[in-house]
């Protein structure tokens, strides 16, 4: 986890930096990533708020942004379903799109355990809490931290997050259609381009995956 703890370090400092200046109170901005804990949730929940976007509008988009984590209980379910109450909820609530990809490697070599889990989550909670701290206190003392596009951490994460995990012509057929989709629906900017361009990559996965009778 410790490799992907350092590539959040701009994440969480561009997270803590924009509650800051969405108007929230320091101790506010420190409560949204200790109890929310979702990177991509709070940066668009921000923006939208600073954009003044409705209840309703940032609802449904974190709504769309986060469902994935649907896909990752599931997944997840066989494994944890026969624990105690005590280690599914801690487990649930730190299963972030860096834990499921450190547990699926872990799965294949039937290494998977839930201390694990909670210590690898664990150590993400810790370092994203602390580096959004460190955004919330540059907030006041770095003038225009925007400027430094802190932003684009987000995608050198999730880039290393895809790439171990295309292994399959389908998945990899799928990806390239999100990626793709995404950048041109942006460019036209239609609403939701992420989440329809995410969808068609799906589809299109599973189409090809049952074209080629992959296991």
């Amino acid at each position: 986890m410790l490799p992907l703890c350092i590539s959040v370090i701009p994440w969480g400092i561009l997270a803590g930096s924009m509650a800051i200046q969405a108007g929230l109170s320091f101790w506010q901005s420190i409560g949204m990533s200790a109890i929310i804990f979702a990177g991509a949730a709070q940066l668009v929940t921000l923006g939208l708020t600073m954009a003044g976007a409705s209840l309703f509008t940032i609802v449904v988009s974190v709504f769309f942004i986060t469902s994935q984590h649907f896909i990752y209980g599931l997944t997840l379910r066989e494994f944890v379903s026969c624990l105690k109450i005590k280690l599914r909820l801690p487990i649930g609530f730190l299963l972030t799109d860096e834990l499921f990809a450190l547990s699926e490697a872990k799965k294949e070599r039937s290494e998977l355990s839930p201390a694990y889990l909670i210590g690898a989550g664990l150590t993400f909670y810790l370092s994203w809490n602390f580096f959004s701290l460190l955004g919330i206190l540059m907030a006041s003392a770095v003038p225009d931290l925007g400027k430094y596009h802190l932003d684009y951490s987000i995608v050198a994460t999730f880039i290393t997050i895809v790439v171990p995990m295309v292994k399959k012509i389908s998945t990899l057929v799928g990806v390239v259609v999100s990626l793709i989709l995404s950048m041109v629906l942006s460019y036209y900017h239609f609403d939701s381009a992420i989440v329809l361009a995410g969808l068609c990559g799906m589809f299109t996965a599973v189409l090809v995956s049952g074209l080629l009778k992959e296991h």
